[in-house]
C-alpha cells in the first residue's frame, strides 16, 4: 500500500488530529527501517524515523511532519561523495558566504606581496619601451631620458633556471627508483620496469609535465615561491602534477606551512566548456551560474601588459569562470564529528569548491582518509622554495637583487643621459637677442641655423650648458655594484680554468663549492620538494593503479594491479638529480676525482668507474665502448702439486742434460779413435809406400767403422834412391789435430 494513499498530499500540515497521527504511524511501521543521520535540535519519532519522515514538535503543542526532509543524510554515503548534493540550499549558502568572507580577508592581506611581485616583473626588463617623448609615454620622468634596464636580475634568473632545468628534467626522465627491499634479480627487474614506465608516463603520457615544470622552475628562481598541485583529473582520467602560481594560491597570513594553515584556497580560471564537463561528470553540482566577471589582480595586469595582451577577453562569452577551491575545516550540520554518539563540535577537514561570482557551492568532499581516525587533512600542494622567508612566502632573486638592479639601472640611465646631453647640450639664450621663430635651436649634421643676436657676439648671446661626461669613478662604482649583485645572486663566473692547468682535483672542487654554496642550498630544497611531489603522485596511483598503463600499451602487457601494488611496497621513486651535486660541472669534477683515486688501485673496478664517468658526462650506452667479456680464468692450482711438478721437471731436465753429456763424450771418443786410426794409417803410408795393397785392404775394413768412404789418392811413382835428397833437417812431429786437417789433402779421408 502506498504511503500517498494513507497520508494527505500536502507536505506539511499543522494541528493534525490524533487519529490521523496513529494511522500515519501504523502505515509507516510497515516499511523497512533505514539508518539515518539526524540533524541537530530535531525530534524524531522512532516509528517515523524508519521511513525518513520527520516529526518536529512546535512550542504551541502542534506537530510538523516532513515526509521528504531535506536535511536527512544517510550514513551509508560513500566517503568521497559530493556532500553539497545532499545539503539544503540554505546550508550550502551559509557555507559559501562564510568561506567567501574568509577568502576575501586572506586575499586582502597579501596585496603588498602582489604589488612587489608586479614591480619585479618590470625589473626583468622584458617590456620594450621607447625613450620618453611626451608626458606619460614611458617610465622616464624627463623628455628624452633613457629607459634601459640593467639585466642583472634577468641574468641571475636565466642562469639559475638553466642549471635547475638540466638537473631536474633530464631527457631520459626525472625519476629513478630506490629499492629498500630484498636485492634479488626479480626485484631488480621490477624496479627497472617501474622506473622506465614511470619516466614514460611523465615524458610521453603526461606531456604537460615537462613544459609546466620548466615554467615552474623559472618562476621559483624569480619570485622565490611556486607550488605543485598533485591530483587525479576526472576529465583526463589520470593523476596530474601541475604548477600553481602563488598569485593564485591564497592562505591565511599567519601560516608558516600549508599543513598548519586553517584555510588554503586555489583560485582557478576555468573555461565554460570545462565547467560543463565537470557538471556532466557529476563532479560539480549542475546548478545555474551567473555570467563570469573576473577581477584580475596586480600581477595579472602586469603580466598582461608585459606580454602586450588584454587582461580579460573582449567578448563576454570568452570570459572564464573563477573558481575558489578551498581546503578548510567546517562543522556541517548533519555531518558533525561524533564521539560515543555525541556531537563534539570539532571542525573536520573538507574541500569546498565555490563559483566566485554567483557564490554557488559546486562540491563539498571529505578531505581525510576513510580509515583515518585522527581526521588528518590531505594537502595536494607541494611548495618549491628558493630561500625560506619569514613566513610561508619564500625569498627569490627578485627580493635579493631587486634593489641592486634598481641602483644599477639608475646608474646606467644617468651615464647614458650624461653622454647624450654632452653631445646635444641644452642652450641658454640672452633675452636681448632678437625674437626667434622657435625657441629650440637644432642644427642638423652639415647644416646651419640663423639666429638674431641683437648686435651681440654670438658667444655672448647663446651658451651651451656645461654637462659633464661620466668619470672613471662612476664607471668603477657601477661595475662594483653589478659584480656584488652577480656574486650574491650566484650568477658570477667560476674561475677554475685560470692558473695552473695541473691543479689538484680537490682544489678545483673547493673553488667550485665555494662559488656555488648558495645554489647548492637551493638545489637541496628543490630536490626535497620534488621528492614530496613524487610521493604524492604514487599515492594517486595507489588509488588508481591502471592509470600508469591505461595509455601505454607496452606497459599494459606487463603490469596488473596486484603486481603494481606489490612493487610499491618496497620501491620508492626519487628524483634522478643528486641533492649534493648542484651542477653538471660539479658532477664531472667529482667523476674525475674518482678516476684519479682509482688509478693504480686494485681495490676498484675500473670498468664500473669508467661506466659511471661516462654516464655522468651524458654518454649513453657506455657498454659499447668496452671489450666483450673474456672467458673465465682457470681455477688456481694447488701449490704442493705445482712444487712437485716443478721438481719432476727439474729432474727430467737433469736426466736430459746427463744423457746429452754422455752422448757428447761417446761421440768425442769415437772421433778421437778415428783420428788416431787415420794418423796411424798416414804414418804407415809415409814409412812404407810399398804397403799400399795392405793399407787399402785395411781401409776397406775400417770404412764400415768410420761411417764414411775413404778414397786414397793414386800412388805416385817411386823415385830412385840416388835421386832422393837427404832431408836438410829432421821432420817435425805433426800434432794429431794438424794431421787430421791434412788428411783430406793426402787423400786419406774427407
Amino acid at each position: 500500500m502506498a504511503i500517498s494513499e494513507q497520508l494527505p498530499s500536502p507536505r506539511k500540515r499543522r494541528g493534525r488530529k490524533p487519529a490521523q497521527k496513529r494511522k500515519a504511524k501504523a502505515a509507516l511501521a510497515e516499511l523497512e527501517p533505514l539508518d539515518v543521520l539526524l540533524p541537530p535540535d530535531t525530534s524524531f519519532d522512532p516509528i517515523m524515523t524508519a521511513s525518513g519522515a520527520m516529526e518536529m514538535p512546535q512550542p504551541d503543542g502542534s506537530l510538523i511532519f516532513d515526509f521528504a526532509p531535506e536535511q536527512s543524510h544517510p550514513q551509508t554515503t560513500n566517503h568521497l561523495d559530493n556532500l553539497a548534493m545532499q545539503l539544503s540550499d540554505l546550508e550550502n549558502g551559509r557555507i559559501a558566504n562564510e568561506l567567501h568572507e574568509g577568502i576575501e580577508s586572506d586575499d586582502q592581506g597579501r596585496q603588498p606581496w602582489l604589488n612587489d611581485r608586479a614591480k619585479g616583473i618590470d625589473l626583468l626588463g622584458l617590456k620594450l619601451e621607447e625613450p620618453k617623448s611626451g608626458a606619460g609615454s614611458s617610465s622616464a620622468p624627463l623628455e628624452g631620458m633613457s629607459v634601459v634596464r640593467h639585466p642583472l636580475l634577468l641574468e641571475a634568473v636565466l642562469r639559475g633556471h638553466a642549471n635547475a632545468l638540466g638537473e631536474f628534467l633530464p631527457s631520459a626522465g626525472p625519476v629513478k627508483v630506490k629499492n629498500d627491499g630484498a636485492q634479488t634479480s626479480q626485484a631488480d627487474d621490477l624496479s627497472e620496469t617501474l622506473e622506465r614506465d614511470f619516466n614514460h608516463y611523465l615524458t610521453t603520457t603526461a606531456s604537460e609535465y615537462y613544459p609546466d615544470t620548466d615554467r615552474m622552475l623559472m618562476l621559483t628562481y624569480f619570485g622565490g615561491t611556486m607550488a605543485k598541485k598533485v591530483y587525479t583529473c576526472p576529465i583526463r582520467r589520470r593523476p596530474v602534477s601541475e604548477s600553481v602560481d602563488p598569485k593564485d594560491l591564497i592562505f591565511s597570513n599567519t601560516a608558516t606551512d600549508l599543513k598548519n594553515a586553517s584555510r588554503v584556497t586555489h583560485r582557478i580560471t576555468m573555461r565554460r566548456s570545462v565547467m560543463k564537463r565537470m557538471q556532466l561528470l557529476g563532479v560539480y553540482r549542475n546548478v545555474p551560474l551567473n555570467n563570469p566577471s573576473p577581477e584580475p589582480n596586480a600581477v595579472d595586469q602586469k603580466i598582461a601588459r608585459q606580454q602586450g595582451t588584454e587582461v580579460t577577453p573582449q567578448r563576454p562569452d570568452d570570459q572564464d569562470y573563477v573558481i575558489d577551491e578551498c581546503y578548510c575545516e567546517l562543522d556541517i550540520a548533519g555531518f558533525e564529528h561524533r564521539e560515543d554518539g555525541e556531537i563534539t563540535g570539532l571542525p573536520l577537514p573538507y574541500r569546498v569548491t565555490i563559483e566566485r561570482n554567483s557564490r554557488q557551492v559546486l562540491e563539498i568532499r571529505r578531505n581525510w582518509a576513510e580509515d583515518d581516525q585522527q581526521y588528518t587533512a590531505k594537502m595536494p600542494f607541494v611548495i618549491y622554495t628558493f630561500v625560506p622567508g619569514f613566513g610561508l612566502y619564500g625569498i627569490g632573486l627578485l627580493h635579493i637583487l631587486g634593489n641592486t638592479t634598481s641602483a644599477v639601472t639608475a646608474a646606467w640611465r644617468e651615464m647614458l643621459d650624461a653622454g647624450m646631453f654632452a653631445n646635444f647640450p641644452g642652450l641658454l639664450r640672452a633675452k636681448t637677442s632678437g625674437r626667434q621663430t622657435d625657441n629650440q635651436i637644432r642644427v642638423p649634421p652639415g647644416g646651419c641655423a640663423e639666429i638674431d643676436t641683437g648686435s651681440l657676439p654670438i658667444q655672448q648671446a647663446v651658451m651651451a650648458l656645461p654637462y659633464k661626461e661620466p668619470g672613471p669613478a662612476t664607471m668603477a662604482l657601477v661595475d662594483n655594484i653589478a659584480q656584488t649583485g652577480q656574486r650574491l645572486g650566484g650568477s658570477a663566473e667560476v674561475s677554475i680554468g685560470e692558473g695552473k692547468q695541473d691543479a689538484p682535483v680537490g682544489t678545483t672542487l673547493a673553488l667550485i663549492e665555494q662559488a656555488t654554496k648558495i645554489m647548492s642550498a637551493v638545489h637541496k630544497r628543490l630536490h626535497s620538494a620534488q621528492s614530496e611531489e613524487f610521493r604524492l603522485l604514487l599515492d594517486e596511483f595507489r588509488a588508481d593503479p591502471e592509470a600508469l598503463w591505461r595509455h601505454n600499451k607496452k606497459a599494459a602487457k606487463f603490469w596488473d594491479v596486484p603486481r603494481f601494488l606489490a612493487a610499491l611496497e618496497n620501491i620508492a621513486l626519487v628524483p634522478v638529480a643528486d641533492p649534493n651535486t648542484p651542477s653538471h660541472m660539479h658532477r664531472l669534477m667529482k667523476a674525475m676525482a674518482l678516476k684519479q683515486l682509482s688509478m693504480g688501485n686494485p681495490l676498484y673496478n675500473q670498468k664500473e668507474v669508467d661506466s659511471y664517468i661516462m654516464q655522468e658526462a651524458g654518454i649513453g650506452d657506455p657498454e659499447r665502448f668496452f671489450l666483450p667479456p673474456q672467458p673465465p680464468a682457470p681455477p688456481p692450482l694447488d701449490p704442493i702439486k705445482v712444487a712437485e711438478t716443478q721438481l719432476k721437471g727439474q729432474e727430467l731436465e737433469l736426466r736430459k742434460a746427463d744423457a746429452g753429456m754422455k752422448y757428447v763424450d761417446k761421440h768425442a771418443d769415437r772421433k778421437n779413435k778415428r783420428d788416431i786410426a787415420v794418423l796411424n794409417l798416414a804414418r804407415e803410408l809415409a814409412i812404407h809406400p810399398e804397403s799400399d795393397p795392405v793399407v787399402d785392404e785395411q781401409l776397406q775394413q775400417m770404412t764400415p767403422m768410420l761411417g764414411v768412404p775413404i778414397i786414397r789418392a793414386p800412388a805416385r811413382p817411386m823415385m830412385p834412391m840416388r835421386q832422393m835428397r837427404p832431408p836438410a833437417r829432421p821432420m817435425p812431429m805433426v800434432p794429431p789435430l794438424a794431421m787430421m786437417r791434412m788428411a783430406p789433402r793426402m787423400g786419406l779421408g774427407p
